[in-house]
């Protein structure tokens, strides 16, 4: 069924608005993907808080028109699908890339962080970007090590003070 003229602006207008709000976006091709199969991505994505939508390549171009991801324009050829991370960087890739796992059918095009386009051969580089919880423990990590290192120091010399008169005892006590 064919989308009048002002269901085809809304839905422009929809694609811009989640465009102007996201950090990247994945165009991959999903032919030769069944109906159930469509649906299974389709609830992968929105369990990881990703925007999934089938496009027409036409209306993605007015879409993408005022937002970082003019770039991917011109990589749009054949059925393709974008998925939108509006807060993870990776998250959009990790879905694609899990789910291409188990499809071959999925296969990323191109993909676009903060305006810099991608090929779709490096979807799993930003799949394996740390999620933000992930960044956070790291960097917590990183910042207590000193500290952790501080204490061990300052602990040492009376550990060392309690073996060596621990030590004293028993070799008096041979």
């Amino acid at each position: 069924m064919a989308l009048r003229l002002e269901d085809k602006k809304v839905f422009v207008k929809e694609i811009n608005a989640v465009a102007g709000d996201s950090i990247t976006a994945v165009a991959a091709e999903y032919r030769g993907l069944s109906v159930a199969e469509m649906t299974e991505l389709r609830r992968s994505a929105r369990d990881s808080g990703v925007y999934l939508r089938v496009v027409k390549n036409t209306l993605a171009r007015l879409a993408f028109k005022g937002t970082d991801f003019e770039c991917m324009q011109d990589t749009l050829k054949g059925p393709i699908l974008l998925a939108f991370a509006k807060e993870d960087p990776g998250a959009a890739a990790r879905v694609i890339k899990n789910f291409a796992k188990e499809h071959d059918a999925l296969k990323a095009v191109s993909l676009s962080v903060s305006g810099q386009l991608l090929p779709g051969s490096d979807l799993a580089k930003l799949a394996d970007l740390p999620t933000l919880d992930q960044a956070r423990g790291m960097l917590l990590g990183l910042m207590m090590a000193p500290m952790n290192q501080l204490v061990r120091t300052f602990a040492e010399p009376p550990a060392m003070l309690a073996r060596t008169l621990s030590a004293r005892g028993e070799q008096e006590a041979a």
